[in-house]
């Protein structure tokens, strides 16, 4: 599995895990606020970004290569930040490995199916049979581009490394990936699964989020030691749309757990 380490290793080491076709490159605009006060890990997960493909992309198999991955690092925790379905990534991970957890921080991860709403025109062209298989492989870096931004709620810039990790994951790994995200939570909802551990948790979503309805944000509330936080005019991508925002809230959860409040980078 391909890894970024930004930031000094004796640090307290936060993860960051990227959302379905993703890659680590998403969260470049908030890793210099981060690796001034952590050892910043950036996976790139099975089949997307840089790593290669793997035999199952099932959530918890993905959660597992993560564990290795941390295993190998040394046994101390870690808080696990995901970003859509890299929050179930994170919070498989805190399921089935507790002692590698600290806390979790979960942004524009939907809490459930019902939650999810019509996709943009132009994903569901890319990403829907007849056409998705016949235009994803020709996909233009410009499309790519809009593509990202129809999930955003203001425009964002997008690096061209990112453009070029997009294009690694290929149309039958991104549908599995897919299929087996949502299998994942209409198993079991996300709030159902996080109220059943013992870790602090914040949820960052946008208010204007394009993909899950925003207010469904507060399925969260449920959860026992979590925060929700709203982000006016952001949409899905709250990284590249505010990154600003984005990083103090990640900083002050690492740094003072979800009870108090979020501290200046």
């Amino acid at each position: 599995m391909h890894v970024v380490h930004d930031g000094p290793r004796q640090a307290p080491p936060l993860v960051l895990i990227h959302g379905s076709g993703a890659s680590g490159g998403f969260w470049s605009p908030v890793v210099p606020a981060l690796a001034r006060h952590h050892h910043v890990i950036r996976v790139d997960l099975p089949g997307c970004g840089q790593s290669p493909p793997a035999a199952s992309y099932d959530v918890p198999a993905q959660a597992g290569q993560v564990a290795a991955l941390l295993d190998g690092l040394g046994p101390r925790p870690v808080v696990a930040v995901g970003h859509s379905s890299g929050g179930y990534v994170a919070t498989a991970l805190a399921e089935h490995r507790p002692d590698l957890v600290r806390s979790l921080a979960l942004i524009s991860s939907g809490p459930s199916r019902d939650a999810l709403l019509p996709q943009p025109v132009l994903l569901r062209v890319l990403l829907a049979p007849p056409l998705g298989p016949l235009l994803w492989p020709r996909r233009s870096d410009a499309t790519i581009r809009r593509g990202i931004n129809a999930t955003c709620a203001r425009p964002v810039d997008v690096p061209d490394d990112v453009v070029a990790d997009l294009r690694n994951i290929t149309y039958p790994a991104l549908r599995t990936v897919l299929r087996r995200n949502a299998a994942y939570i209409a198993e079991r909802s996300v709030p159902e699964r996080l109220a059943a551990l013992e870790v602090p948790v914040l949820v960052i979503f946008g208010a204007a989020d394009p993909r899950w309805e925003p207010s469904s944000a507060h399925h969260y509330d449920a959860v026992p030691n979590a925060r929700v936080e709203l982000l006016p005019g952001v949409g899905h991508v709250p990284m590249l749309e505010e990154p600003g925002a984005t990083g103090t809230l990640l900083l002050g959860f690492a740094a003072t757990g979800v009870d108090n409040p979020p501290v200046r980078p």
